[in-house]
């Protein structure tokens, strides 16, 4: 297709026809009169050869194919905004930007909350957003980093994009202190025998992986979408779960639970910044990664992830 041909404004038009599903709504949202909004939508059913918004008694319903262009509308103005947003140089005390960041909540607790601390200090106008990274994160990776200026993942779960790395952690286990089921150390027979809270989603894979080589299948009673819940769903149980010792160290103090060491020489987690290859000139960006890393560097040297065990809370190694 010959985009010359085309008027990106109507990208606009689409994006908000199809989200608010009616046309006077639409056009406010723009700043476009309401026959101007219909003409919009004339020339977009004309183009598409397709209603895109079919009236259902009082309202209006998106079509088949209006409903395939929602998404992908939406990524097509985060896209086009991020074009044109681009500078040729950046200075963080002056400038006045948005950057987004998909990242589970360990990653926001242990590393997003220093990186705002930095940023904020260095460039009071720059904004953070977080987003919870989605479940198809390895499904449409190159998409999925089309709409954001980041993705703070581990490595072993996506690869073939450029990277900066961040910062080390390691695995440790979450024991309630009434479990008298496990005496001072973890046992590769605890972990068999003993039903498990685990993290739902994919990024913790590596981890996951290593134990189905060791023969561990865990035995799920509780399934959840956020590392930090789960001290409080082992307390007062038998159950075990698997966790980051940095976050440990963060909810110390937050239920009953001790912390111990993997009873197997577990993969250590190595944390960084991952990007569309499209941002990787642009000024901005270039800051954002060089604080980023440098955020992560003083992490490392805090040693946060280094290895304790015993009978402990969460943060006392």
């Amino acid at each position: 297709m010959n985009l010359s041909g085309l008027d990106l404004n109507l990208v606009l038009s689409l994006r908000a026809l199809l989200e608010e599903r009616n046309v006077t709504r639409a056009g406010q949202r723009i700043g476009l009169s309401q026959p101007a909004m219909s003409a919009a939508l004339a020339r977009l059913r004309r183009h598409f050869d397709d209603e895109l918004l079919s009236r259902v008694g009082g309202q209006y319903e998106l079509t088949a194919l209006g409903h395939a262009l929602l998404d992908r509308t939406a990524t097509a103005c985060d896209l086009l905004e991020r074009v044109f947003s681009s500078r040729a140089d950046f200075v963080p005390d002056k400038e006045e930007r948005e950057f987004t960041l998909l990242a589970s909540d360990y990653a926001v607790a242990v590393f997003g909350a220093e990186l705002v601390r930095t940023v904020h200090a260095e460039a009071p106008g720059v904004r953070l957003h977080f987003r919870r990274l989605p479940t198809d994160v390895t499904e449409d990776t190159a998409t999925l980093l089309s709409t954001a200026d980041g993705l703070l993942l581990p490595h072993g779960i996506i690869s073939g994009f450029p990277t900066v790395e961040l910062y080390a952690d390691r695995w440790a286990f979450l024991v309630a202190e009434t479990n008298d089921a496990v005496g001072d150390r973890l046992t590769m027979d605890d972990m068999a025998r003993l039903p498990w809270v685990i993290y739902q989603r994919t990024y913790d894979a590596p981890a996951v992986r290593q134990l189905s080589m060791l023969g561990i299948e865990p035995r799920a009673q509780v399934s959840v979408d956020s590392f930090q819940t789960l001290p409080y769903l082992v307390a007062g149980t038998r159950r075990i779960a698997l966790i980051q010792r940095r976050l440990a160290g963060l909810l110390s103090g937050v239920a009953a639970v001790r912390v111990m060491e993997p009873p197997y020489e577990a993969v250590p987690v190595q944390m960084a910044l991952w990007w569309h290859p499209g941002h990787t000139h642009d000024a901005g960006h270039i800051w954002l990664r060089e604080t980023a890393a440098r955020v992560g560097a003083e992490l490392t040297a805090s040693k946060g992830g280094q290895r304790s065990g015993g009978r402990r809370h969460p943060g006392q190694g």
